[in-house]
């Protein structure tokens, strides 16, 4: 049994989640904390948040995301491979900077326009 604390919403459910029955969940207090303590334990995921270089604006770094959950094992893969990207402005939100990283289907976004 291991128990965990649920990142789905502000409520922070605990949940307990019983590896020799099937990945059971209890705690809960939505259908999303279920999903979360069974990917939790089996697949963790997080969107990585992060920023990266800009030429040609008033501030030099662009904050950017994962725009899809990243497999919580490559997060610094990626981290690393950010240090490589220069975006050009002007740049708007929602621009990908970076596809398919890591093989993974997820992309590099911008999220602030400059």
């Amino acid at each position: 049994m291991t128990n965990i604390i649920c990142i789905t919403c502000p409520k922070g459910c605990h949940l307990s989640v019983d590896e020799e029955n099937g990945y059971k969940v209890t705690g809960n207090g939505c259908p999303r904390g279920e999903i979360y303590g069974r990917n939790e334990l089996q697949h963790p995921v997080r969107v990585l948040t992060s920023t990266v270089k800009i030429e040609g604006a008033a501030v030099p770094r662009l904050p950017v995301k994962t725009d899809k959950p990243l497999p919580k094992e490559k997060m610094f893969a990626c981290m690393h491979l950010l240090d490589d990207i220069t975006a050009q402005s002007p740049i708007k939100v929602g621009t990908v900077l970076a596809e398919n990283i890591l093989g993974t289907d997820v992309n590099i976004v911008a999220t602030k326009t400059l």
